[in-house]
């Protein structure tokens, strides 16, 4: 490993091989950095922060940092724990858990670009980017391979499921359905088919999201009531990718994105 003479590194520290640390960056105590790691120069990680192998933080980001809530009592144990591969660049947050003994986690091979947030308690899956300036508040859920657009703000406790796409400056105050493609303010448009594809679905899956994605979201019922009358049905939801966006709509307090075909 590589600790530039500025830093600051607590003794108490853990640091694996082949791990670059910065000039002027600040290590505090018990923190937890793996192997071939990057961190750049006057990057902070607070304690409670745990980083996998190959991670690269950029400069002036601030991980394990204290949650923003006015209630929170800072001698609560709790952290962060970042997953292998990932990328956090210039300015990001992210910030611990809220519940003792709590994980704000980052699965691995995410990307962060510049001045994203992360708030306590969020959860993303694995191959998670967020664009510039996203901004997700607390205990939000983001499934595997989502990508959130620049700008973009998420209401507390909203979850997003895997494969959706949130375009920039959305405004999310519901919860976002796998495989779908959300804009504004919770409006649904569809699938996200480039995602799919590129995360190799096989041609039965979309055709069955489709048929389910159509069913849901067509016509003026409840969606949750309508998800759970298809699965019953056992019509369509027949693979995995259908069953799962079908089981979407079990869950959740938030209410679910509203589609611009529902009442065609």
């Amino acid at each position: 490993m590589t600790i530039h003479p500025t830093a600051i590194v607590s003794d108490d520290a853990a640091i694996g091989s082949g791990s670059v640390v910065g000039p002027y960056s600040v290590i505090e105590d018990g923190v937890i950095i793996g192997e071939n790691c990057s961190i750049a120069a006057h990057v902070i990680l607070r304690r409670g922060s745990v980083l996998g192998n190959e991670v690269t933080v950029d400069s002036f980001a601030v991980i394990s940092g204290n949650p923003q809530s006015l209630t929170f009592d800072a001698s609560i144990q709790s952290g962060v724990r970042i997953g292998d591969g990932t990328v956090i660049r210039e300015g990001c947050t992210i910030h611990r858990a809220s519940s003792e003994g709590g994980n704000t986690v980052i699965s691995g091979e995410c990307f962060l670009m510049a001045q994203a947030h992360v708030a306590h308690d969020c959860e993303l899956g694995s191959g998670v980017v967020l664009a510039n300036n996203v901004m997700l508040a607390g205990h939000i859920e983001v499934g595997a391979k989502t990508f959130i657009g620049g700008g973009a703000g998420i209401h507390q406790y909203c979850r997003i499921g895997a494969f959706a796409m949130v375009a920039g400056n959305a405004s999310i105050t519901a919860d976002i359905p796998p495989y779908t493609m959300v804009s504004e303010r919770n409006s649904a448009h569809g699938l996200n088919l480039i995602g799919l594809r590129r995360g190799g679905f096989e041609r039965a899956e979309i055709a069955d999201l489709k048929q389910c994605y159509r069913m849901v979201y067509i016509g003026d019922k409840n969606v949750r009531k309508k998800a759970a009358e298809i699965l019953k049905e056992g019509k369509y939801g027949t693979t995995r990718a259908g069953e799962g966006f079908l089981r979407f709509f079990e869950q959740g307090n938030r209410g679910f994105a509203q589609s611009e075909t529902r009442a065609k």
